[in-house]
C-alpha cells in the first residue's frame, strides 16, 4: 500500500479556481451580456447529439432538474476489477486488487452499506471484509453515509479531502465518519497492482475529488474517469470554481488517455441504462462505459457549455432583479 502526492497543490487547485474569471475579466463579462444563456444551452445539445451520455449530462446540468425516481439495479462488474453497486439513485464502485479492494463512495448509510453495499459486493465475488480503503467523493450523505460502518466492521481507512473533512465537522450531519486520512491533488493511492489518482475538482463542494484509475475488460486495459460531484451550487462564485475544475480535469484526462466514464449517479451519464445493455449482452463483446477518448472529451466540452450557461443564467436573473423583474425560480437537481 503506498501513498504518493504528484501535480499541483490544494492551493494551487483554488488559486485556479479564483483567478480563471478574473483571467478573463471584463471579456468574459461582455461575453457573458452577449451571449444569453439559451446559447450555450442550444450549443450544449448540439454538441451532445444524439449520444444518450451526452444527453444525459445535459438533462442533468439543466436549470430545474429533478431526478426522476429510477429502481436500482442489480450489482454488476463492469469491468473485470471494477463493480458497481448502486441503489438507483446513487452508486459506489469498487476497484479490487490483489491486496484487496478501493471503494469509491460509501452510499447513504450504515442500513445500507450493510444490506445493499455488503450484499452487492458480495453478489458480484468481492469480500467486504477486503476493502482497505473508501474514497468519499464529497461531503454530502449520500456518499459517506455508510463509511463508518465500513470503517468499523472491516477496518476500512476513511479517505476525504480537507475542505470536505471541515465541511463534516461544521454541519455534523448523522452518519458522519470520523476524521481519518486527508486526500491531497493529485494523490496517488496504490493497492497492489493499481493505482488511482485522486484530484481534487472543488465546487459541487469545497473538497470534491474525481478520481481517475486503470481498469481492465477482456484482457484489454483502459483508463478511467470518475467525476466527482454532479449538480452545480447554489452561488455564481462556486459554479464558477466548478468550471475551473472541469477546464482542468478536462486536460488531465486528455494527458492521461481517459477513454471510460463513469459517474456516482448513474441517471446523470446514462449510466443504470449502460448496465443494463452490459448485463443483457446487447452490446456484444463491446463494453458501454468504453467511450473512447473522443467522447470523454466532448463530455467534458459538454459540461463546460452547460455551467457557462448556468453562469449566465445567474447574470441574467441578477440583471432582472435590480430592474424590479422577478427572478425565475431554478431549484431541483437531478444529481448530487
Amino acid at each position: 500500500m503506498l501513498f504518493e502526492q504528484s501535480g499541483p497543490s490544494r492551493r494551487a487547485v483554488l488559486f485556479a479556481a479564483a483567478v480563471l474569471p478574473l483571467a478573463r475579466g471584463t471579456s468574459e463579462a461582455s461575453a457573458a451580456t452577449a451571449t444569453s444563456a439559451r446559447r450555450y444551452y442550444d450549443r450544449a445539445a448540439r454538441l451532445a447529439g444524439k449520444d444518450p451520455v451526452l444527453q444525459h449530462i445535459v438533462n442533468a446540468l439543466s436549470p430545474g432538474a429533478v431526478p426522476p425516481p429510477v429502481k436500482a439495479p442489480d450489482p454488476l462488474r463492469i469491468f473485470d476489477d471494477v463493480a458497481v453497486v448502486s441503489t438507483g439513485f446513487v452508486s459506489a464502485t469498487a476497484i479490487t486488487t490483489p491486496q484487496g479492494v478501493i471503494l469509491i463512495d460509501a452510499l447513504s448509510s450504515p442500513d445500507e452499506a450493510e444490506k445493499v453495499l455488503v450484499s452487492g459486493l458480495r453478489a458480484v465475488g468481492m469480500d467486504p471484509a477486503n476493502i482497505k480503503y473508501v474514497v468519499v467523493t464529497h461531503a454530502h450523505y449520500d456518499h459517506f453515509g455508510g463509511a463508518q460502518y465500513l470503517a468499523d466492521r472491516y477496518g476500512a481507512r476513511v479517505m476525504m479531502s480537507q475542505d470536505d473533512w471541515d465541511l463534516l465537522a461544521t454541519d455534523r450531519p448523522a452518519n458522519a465518519p470520523a476524521p481519518d486520512l486527508v486526500i491531497t491533488n493529485g494523490q496517488r493511492l496504490t493497492l497492489g497492482d493499481t493505482t488511482v489518482e485522486l484530484h481534487l475538482t472543488p465546487g459541487h463542494t469545497p473538497g470534491t475529488v474525481s478520481p481517475i484509475f486503470p481498469v481492465r475488460w477482456n484482457g484489454h486495459r483502459h483508463t478511467a474517469m470518475l467525476w466527482g460531484g454532479t449538480s452545480l451550487p447554489a452561488a455564481t462564485s462556486d459554479k464558477r470554481t466548478y468550471l475551473a475544475s472541469a477546464l482542468t480535469f478536462s486536460s488531465r484526462m486528455r494527458r492521461a488517455g481517459i477513454d471510460v466514464e463513469l459517474n456516482n449517479h448513474g441517471a446523470c451519464d446514462n449510466g443504470l441504462a449502460r448496465m443494463e445493455e452490459l448485463r443483457s449482452g446487447s452490446t456484444g463483446s463491446k463494453n458501454p462505459f468504453v467511450i473512447g477518448e473522443a467522447r470523454t472529451q466532448r463530455f467534458m466540452k459538454v459540461m463546460e457549455t452547460m455551467v457557462r450557461g448556468r453562469i449566465a443564467s445567474d447574470q441574467e436573473a441578477a440583471t432582472a432583479s435590480a430592474g424590479g423583474t422577478p427572478a425565475p425560480a431554478q431549484s431541483g437537481h437531478a444529481c448530487c
